[in-house]
């Protein structure tokens, strides 16, 4: 059984930093993409990033040239690294991720808030 235990997040002022992990279990493949998604109270759950497994990375609008997504095949583990952090980021960060058949897992979530 697959499962996504993410860690890493906690309370940081504007303009701090936060580096998030994903790490996976229970699969003897390498899934074909790992992303992080937010979500706040209230609105839709929202891509903030993706990395393929050769490392090709997408960032949403908001984030990019301030996160970083990066992840190590040989331990199954995807990192969210948060530079220059706005209050707007405040959510509860999702893992994801996507195997060979196109399941799709998701982890439990970890809350990251900005102070002004």
């Amino acid at each position: 059984q697959v499962q996504l235990v993410e860690s890493g997040g906690g309370l940081v002022q504007a303009g701090g930093s936060l580096r998030l992990s994903c790490a996976a279990s229970g699969s003897r493949f390498t899934f074909n993409a790992m992303g992080w998604y937010r979500q706040v109270p209230g609105k839709q759950r929202e891509l903030v990033a993706t990395i393929s497994s050769g490392g090709t990375t997408y960032y949403a609008d908001s984030v990019k040239g301030r996160f970083t997504i990066a992840r190590d095949n040989a331990k199954s583990t995807a990192y969210l690294q948060m530079n220059s952090l706005k209050p707007e980021d405040t959510a509860v960060y999702y893992c994801n991720a996507v195997d060979t058949w196109r399941t799709t897992y998701w982890g439990q979530g970890t809350q990251v808030t900005v102070s002004s």
